[in-house]
């Protein structure tokens, strides 16, 4: 039976990875890095927890238990690199090295020092391609010709964004930007977006142009759709080829009755 690793954030991504795995006859060892992850992978047969500052427990972990590949799935908040984290030697070793405290430097960081250990870390999307998303609209409600102005700035705002690697949503209203995403993540900079703006908003998430599918790759699912929702805006348009959409059905389903819209577009 093949073996894969699996460093779990917050979220659903690590519990959907979990069940692939199981399909598949895939034996995972997950080491899961909050208390509020999913329990289905807390629960998990091989399961164990260490901080996201103890990297170097995290590969001994793993090359106890013969693991060669591992995968990085899950939510880890921007402001931990502000906390009080008691780093291992390691985690300061990879600080370091890191260039400065962009999100995708220490990241990548972070997997150069797991990869010189012998351990090769996958995309994020391996098993997950079902949840790619698409170039279409998922929903009844389209966006319409207005909306597809405002639409357009909001990607070309979302991509600065990501270029300065500071978030990767924008929240955009009128053809004007409302809010950017900064450390506090996608469902905040939404809610901001509606404080500041109130309804009819349009929420932009586009990934990378460069986007590394080995690290933090954009995701949707249900409580984003949540966040658009209570904010009373118009919709939703997420990057087409480079993002995860997941829960799709469950998704869609609560975009229909609530009368937003899901967007899937490609951006060169």
């Amino acid at each position: 039976m093949n073996k894969v690793g699996l460093i779990a954030g917050n979220g659903k991504l690590p519990e959907l990875f979990l069940e692939q795995c199981e399909l598949q006859g895939i034996e995972l060892f997950s080491v899961y890095l909050f208390d509020s992850v999913e329990e289905s992978v807390k629960n998990h047969i091989n399961s164990a927890k260490y901080s996201v500052a103890q990297p170097g427990k995290i590969i001994s972990y793993f090359k106890k238990k013969g693991v060669s590949q591992v995968v990085m799935l899950g939510k880890v908040e921007k402001d931990l690199i502000f906390s009080n984290l008691k780093f291992d030697f390691v985690a300061a070793k990879i600080l370091f090295s890191s260039k400065n405290k962009k999100d995708k430097n220490i990241l990548k960081a972070i997997i150069d020092y797991i990869e010189a250990e012998g351990i090769t870390v996958l995309p994020q999307n391996y098993l997950l391609d079902n949840c790619i998303a698409k170039e279409k609209v998922y929903t009844k409600k389209i966006p319409s010709e207005n909306d597809e102005k405002t639409i357009k700035i909001g990607i070309e705002a979302a991509k600065m964004l990501t270029d300065i690697d500071a978030g990767q949503t924008v929240v955009a209203k009128d053809e004007s930007i409302v809010a950017l995403e900064g450390i506090e993540g996608t469902d905040k900079a939404i809610l901001r977006g509606g404080e500041l703006a109130g309804k009819d908003c349009i929420v932009v998430k586009m990934a990378r142009r460069n986007q590394d599918y080995r690290i933090d790759v954009p995701t949707i699912g249900v409580e984003t759709i949540k966040k658009v929702v209570e904010i009373k805006a118009k919709g939703i348009v997420i990057e087409a080829d480079k993002m995860l959409f997941i829960n799709q059905d469950e998704v869609v389903e609560y975009a229909n009755k609530n009368k937003i819209f899901i967007k899937g577009i490609k951006h060169e």
